[in-house]
């Protein structure tokens, strides 16, 4: 247990390193670095579902999907003149996958497709829309602004979320949550990745009041 948790607590510290480096660094590392990891993250998706047999979907296109989707979200957060026109070529590869399914003599095209978008849906989505947090529209001047430190929270409190549970589960946890599902997570373990993150997010949320009230 003990060289599992070093492991976690390295693993754990390198990745927060590379998400503070690359999100604070500028928009362009921020940008660099989520559209590798959607690309990855919807590969993974449609790996581990693939693996049942039961379903057979397309990792490169639709972790290609996973990647436009992010640089068209930031595109149009940025570039006021781009307009929603960025996201018609999605739309052609969403066309695209359900076409093809219907052509492919594939056992179950309608669970291919239907787990396609879900990875899109599921998985690309929610990093696409980190670029709501991170870059802000000002009415007043029409200037574009990028506040890092939105995105970056997200990720700091799902780390510290995930070490309080692994932590407390590890020590205490006795009363299982859903065996069925997960045999080794517990409700212990549970309550603490609820309440690992509380204090860090009231800080930031005082914080940042501060600074609006400084900056009126």
């Amino acid at each position: 247990m003990k060289n599992n948790f070093i492991q976690r607590a390295v693993t754990g510290v390198l990745f927060v390193i590379v998400l503070v480096g690359c999100i604070l660094y500028s928009p362009l590392s921020f940008g660099i670095l989520f559209t590798i990891i959607s690309a990855l993250s919807v590969h993974e998706f449609a790996q581990l579902v693939s693996k049942s047999g039961e379903v057979s979907i397309n990792k490169t296109i639709t972790a290609l999907g996973g990647a436009y989707l992010f640089l068209a979200l930031m595109s149009f957060c940025t570039q006021q003149s781009v307009g929603a026109r960025v996201f018609l070529p999605y739309l052609g590869l969403l066309l695209y996958m359900m076409i093809t399914e219907l052509y492919l003599k594939k056992k179950n095209p309608t669970g291919n497709w239907a787990y396609s978008m879900l990875s899109q849906l599921y998985v690309a989505l929610p990093f696409a829309l980190l670029n709501v947090l991170a870059f802000q529209n000002s009415s007043e001047t029409g200037s574009v602004t990028y506040n890092p430190i939105l995105p970056l929270s997200i990720f700091v409190f799902i780390w510290l979320s995930d070490t309080g549970a692994y932590c407390v589960g590890s020590l205490i946890g006795k009363n299982r949550l859903f065996e069925r599902i997960s045999p080794k997570k517990s409700w212990e373990a549970a309550s603490a990745a609820e309440y690992s993150p509380s204090l860090p997010l009231l800080a930031l949320h005082t914080s940042f009041h501060l600074c609006q009230n400084g900056n009126g």
